[in-house]
């Protein structure tokens, strides 16, 4: 099948409006916010409205040979979702159906293009809550937080993605509709396939929709800050506060650069002095007399390691005011530059050293480097500051991109915690789990995508 009768094959299947094929409007659909990642040029962006459509998309583009790039909002940090020349990016936004809601159970079955802070607010009226919530929860939605399996700044309490998950619906290869898990709360027969489709980027099948577990609605959260002269300080209160066993709501680090950052930009200061080298921001929303008392333990152990300020409040407004400064640092470092956000996860007890590391990398490079994450699970961002407009900047913020994940992982760590691999890092995951690792996946591609249909080259390559 030629190219034009694939496209005139996609218009009477779906329509002439879901098949778009203007380049200044497919050029927008043809990478994420991942500036180090390739892209090429699609044929055209597909926007079905429904499962049958994915599947009569899939169908016509297996018998064409071209390949599929599946696609939420792009709002993803790997590539994962960047065309390929050639192929068609299916978009999922229009799938946007909250399904079903049922308290009873606490489950709600929704479609991938649906955002997740919308999804969120539907189920807090039934007194729910879903709780993934990555720091795009405004626009990114359930399809790409399936597809990279997302974390988010509650991942410390409640979890990634995947662990909010019951069943899926994925069209495959050959256009099939699988029906992966259940809606019961235990069950295991059969292979789990439900999380081999979560954090598989697009690479196995089209998520069509998702069956997903809800908790009761937790409390409002109590907050607490603490600020440390060292970086070892901090990093010694949160291995404490695992050691203790104590699992916040919330855990999340910022360093010397990141705070310095967060309080030029929004015109305050935090109260750290001017010393300051690392802050620690946590929640608890255990609620009431509990929180209270998880709080304090918290705030013992960092004044026992060392903690210039330690301050705690259980004000709505106040507390938000606080996290603000954490939530803020990528638009704050916007006034320096344009960022590139790394994201690698090591052993809590070696977070110090990561933040250590990336110092030496940025005086190295001669960037700015600051470092946020998530205390509470060891999974930290890095975020490298260069000119627009500077080539060599732009080569020495890569450099530094590759130079942090080495240091990651030569700490024990991971080359991604909740970003993905996409096209960004495919040769990091090779090196992490090793030719074993690779050929396995190779095999399971093999068997679900035999004619490497669905976004290859992300991830990693059929081929040596």
């Amino acid at each position: 099948m030629s190219n034009d009768a694939l496209l005139q094959r996609l218009r009477d299947d779906l329509g002439p409006a879901a098949v778009l094929t203007d380049a200044d409007v497919t050029d927008a659909y043809a990478r994420d916010m991942m500036p180090l990642a390739p892209s090429g040029k699609p044929l055209a962006v597909v926007l079905p409205a429904d499962t049958a459509g994915v599947q009569a998309t899939v169908r016509a583009c297996a018998e064409a040979r071209v390949p599929i790039v599946p696609r939420g909002a792009g709002s993803g940090l790997s590539g994962a979702a960047n065309a390929i020349d050639g192929c068609v990016v299916l978009s999922l936004t229009k799938l946007n159906e909250i399904v079903e809601v049922d308290p009873g159970n606490r489950l709600a079955v929704v479609q991938p293009g649906v955002v997740n802070l919308d999804f969120r607010s539907a189920v807090e009226k039934h007194g729910l809550f879903y709780p993934p919530d990555p720091s795009s929860y405004d626009w990114c939605t359930i399809g790409g937080n399936l597809s990279t399996n997302a974390g988010g700044l509650c991942c410390v309490k409640y979890g990634v993605t995947t662990d909010s998950v019951l069943g899926l619906e994925v069209v495959l290869a050959d256009g099939s509709l699988l029906k992966t898990g259940r809606r019961t709360v235990k069950g295991v027969a059969g292979y789990d396939l439900t999380k081999l489709f979560i954090g598989s980027e697009g690479t196995l099948g089209v998520i069509t929709q998702a069956t997903v577990s809800l908790r009761p609605l937790p409390q409002a959260p109590a907050t607490f800050v603490a600020g440390f002269n060292t970086t070892e300080a901090a990093g010694e209160a949160v291995a404490r506060a695992v050691r203790e066993g104590l699992v916040p709501s919330l855990l999340e680090i910022m360093d010397a650069a990141s705070i310095k950052a967060s309080e030029t930009y929004l015109n305050t200061d935090l109260g750290a002095g001017s010393d300051c080298q690392a802050l620690l921001l946590g929640q608890s929303d255990a609620g009431g007399e509990a929180a209270r008392r998880e709080l304090a333990l918290l705030e013992q152990i960092c004044t026992d390691c060392g903690a210039d300020l330690v301050y705690a409040t259980d004000d709505l407004e106040e507390g938000k005011m606080l996290l603000q400064a954490r939530r803020v640092v990528l638009t704050a470092l916007e006034t320096y530059g344009v960022w590139l956000t790394d994201d690698v996860s090591v052993p809590r007890t070696r977070i110090a050293e990561l933040i250590r590391g990336c110092e030496r990398i940025s005086e190295k490079v001669g960037l700015k480097i600051a470092v946020v994450g998530h205390a509470g699970d060891g999974n930290m961002h890095p975020t490298i500051v260069y000119a627009p407009d500077s080539e060599d900047e732009f080569a020495r913020a890569q450099q530094a991109f590759d130079e942090i994940l080495d240091v990651g992982l030569s700490l024990g760590g991971t080359v991604t915690g909740e970003h993905g691999v996409g096209k960004i890092k495919r040769e990091w995951l090779a090196r992490e789990i090793g030719p074993v690792g690779i050929r396995v996946h190779r095999q399971i591609k093999q068997a679900l995508d035999p004619e490497n249909l669905f976004n290859p080259g992300s991830m990693f390559s059929m081929t040596d």
